[in-house]
């Protein structure tokens, strides 16, 4: 694997959203500014549970992802964008648009 260049904003961006999910997760709180968990579990058909609460524990790490829990029982967790999360909404765009070009 090549070694990521210092300081390059693109293999940064790259390290925020890489993982199948991510990019998907970040398009579906574009969409739906606040989701609990059942129900990004709903849109990311195919994505496991386990892989689900990963990546969002990752992007919530980098600072994209906002988690709130509700002391409920059970227990009631929301998910949203941060602002930092919310500047990539060009960038998914874009992905999105390139994606659905036909050759």
């Amino acid at each position: 694997m090549a070694k990521p260049i210092e300081g390059c904003s693109i293999d940064q961006t790259l390290q925020v959203i890489a993982g199948k999910w991510k990019a998907v997760i970040v398009q579906t709180l574009l969409m739906t500014p606040v989701c609990r968990f059942s129900e990004l579990e709903d849109q990311l058909v195919g994505c496991s549970r386990r892989m689900l609460a990963l990546q969002l524990k990752e992007l919530e790490d980098d600072g994209v992802v906002l988690k709130k829990v509700y002391a409920t029982v059970p227990p009631k967790t929301e998910y949203r964008l941060s602002e930092r999360g919310k500047q990539l909404e060009p960038v998914i765009n874009s992905m999105q648009k390139w994606g659905s070009v036909q050759n």
